[in-house]
């Protein structure tokens, strides 16, 4: 199994993009979030959320190869079950359904964190620091309210069994607790 620092620095070999890095370290802090909450491996989770998006500049983000091309990256680095999950964070791809805890928790996890800092984007200060739960589910409801972020993936938390509000709280403020170290 890789460790966090190998996960770390491979995404820094593969990733260029700043703000795709902030986004999959933010993935990371609030996929150990769930974990903690629900009882899970945080490590195993919150490598998940590192390196979800590991194939994004690769695939050039294409929604048919992005999240399968991650296995010829991941296999053997990660267990079969985060493998699975970062696989399957965009079903798309593999036009099948998320069926698993894990699945499900990557898809929400990951979603919220660009819902959050695209929240953060319409205060005066664009830091995630001034952001509020009641924020983030009124943004969830507004049409247009951001164009990579799918409602339906975040509403998986309550497949996961947390509420919406308790997982825009969570969320939050796993995001807030690093947001000064990533610039958020």
């Amino acid at each position: 199994m890789i460790t966090r620092e190998e996960a770390a620095d491979m995404l820094n070999r593969h990733i260029q993009s700043d703000n795709m890095k902030k986004h999959c370290f933010a993935s990371e802090a609030v996929m150990r979030a769930l974990a903690r909450r629900l009882g899970r491996n945080e490590e195993e989770w919150g490598i998940a959320g590192l390196l979800h998006d590991i194939d994004v500049e690769i695939t050039g983000a294409d929604p048919y190869t992005h999240g399968p091309y991650a296995v010829n990256l991941l296999d053997g680095k990660v267990s079969p079950e985060a493998l699975d999950a970062i696989v399957m964070h965009n079903e798309v791809a593999t036009g099948k359904e998320r069926h698993n805890e894990f699945q499900h928790a990557l898809a929400c996890g990951e979603t919220i964190t660009g819902l959050i800092t695209a929240t953060a984007l319409v205060y005066p200060d664009k830091r995630v620091a001034s952001v509020k739960v009641k924020s983030v589910t009124k943004r969830m409801k507004e049409k247009a309210f951001a164009a990579s972020v799918k409602r339906e993936n975040i509403l998986e938390c309550e497949q996961i069994g947390i509420p919406l509000n308790e997982f825009a709280e969570l969320a939050l403020k796993a995001m807030q607790e690093i947001s000064d170290d990533l610039g958020l």
